[in-house]
């Protein structure tokens, strides 16, 4: 499982953002994220980029949602995506004033 994953980080995409502008993007951390999930450091993966488990929330709800309909699912979605891009906006600008 560890060459796995080793072999993951190996083939992550960079930021093409911080390539060209110096500055990190509001995505920046997702890939590095969900490889701390899959080895299982949680908490490393939450403070990596604090959206995950929101997004993986989000996304496994339309998954749901898709086979079984709810009464509510797109009120639902559509909170569920106001809150993803909250905590990725307000994520982004703790990075920005604490770095």
């Amino acid at each position: 499982m560890q060459l796995l994953i080793k072999g993951i980080e190996d083939y992550m995409i960079p930021c093409l953002n911080k390539k060209l502008f110096g500055f990190e993007c509001l995505g920046c951390g997702f890939q590095r994220s969900v490889a701390l999930l899959i080895k299982g450091e949680f908490v490393e993966s939450f403070l990596m980029y604090p959206a995950l488990y929101s997004l993986i929330a989000l996304f496994g709800f339309i998954v749901v949602n898709t086979f079984k309909s709810f009464k509510n699912g797109n009120k639902i979605i559509s909170i569920l995506a106001i809150l993803n891009i909250a905590v990725i906006v307000l994520s982004y600008l703790i990075k920005l004033y604490f770095k």
